[in-house]
């Protein structure tokens, strides 16, 4: 059975953090809190580790995983470019439940899947998420869950799905039960084009829409 570290117990939060990015570094799956719903995670610059994530939970690569970063820093650095109603949107909402699919830069070395050239991206707000990323960088991140099943709000509920599957559990107690709100901004670069809100999740369609205006559908 693969290890289940509670993260309320510092000496099981250091062992499970370190056993966490030598996984990951290894190609390996890890189980993680965050402010929506657990996530599995993977190294989204191993194409061998996203194809272990998506078929974990019963999918294939027609349905690629989003990334989470550790910053806005690391936005630019993916992104073919920003708009500006992007910034806005960040700059309210990030850390936390948004994810913004944008065109991504041509030049990175990776396979997510059928992307069709875009990368959907999240800086997430809990703090064992976030040291994970500052330590291994962009990870692909799905619900921790198989599919068809509801989305896993502890690490209990992860490991009961994925099972060894997964190298290392990271258990940071009950999660949140909403997934995050996905906005395409794809068409805000080019003139006229506008964002689409792909699910409304842990933020409302409106308040998306007020800061978007007439640029989004």
């Amino acid at each position: 059975m693969a290890p289940v570290f509670d993260c309320s117990v510092e000496a099981e939060l250091l062992t499970g953090m370190r056993l966490a990015r030598a996984a990951i570094g290894r190609g390996d799956l890890v189980v993680i809190p965050t402010d929506t719903v657990y996530g599995v995670a993977a190294d989204a610059f191993s194409p061998s580790a996203v194809e272990k994530l998506v078929t974990a939970k019963g999918r294939t690569l027609a349905a690629p995983p989003p990334v989470l970063i550790p910053g806005i820093p690391t936005l630019d650095a993916l992104a073919e470019s920003v708009p500006d109603e992007v910034r806005a949107l960040v700059a309210e909402y990030w850390p936390g439940g948004l994810t913004v699919i944008l065109t991504a830069r041509s030049t990175l070395n990776w396979n997510l899947g059928e992307t069709k050239g875009t990368v959907a991206l999240r800086m997430p707000s809990h703090p064992i998420a976030l040291e994970l990323l500052s330590e291994t960088g962009p990870l692909a991140v799905s619900s921790a869950n198989t599919t068809g099943d509801p989305a896993a709000t502890t690490a209990e509920e992860a490991e009961r799905m994925l099972g060894d599957s997964v190298a290392v559990y990271l258990d940071g107690g009950l999660g949140g039960t909403v997934a995050s709100t996905i906005v395409d901004a794809t068409g805000l670069s080019t003139p006229g084009g506008r964002a689409r809100i792909v699910r409304e999740g842990a933020i409302p369609s409106s308040d998306i829409r007020a800061i978007l205006g007439d640029r989004c559908e």
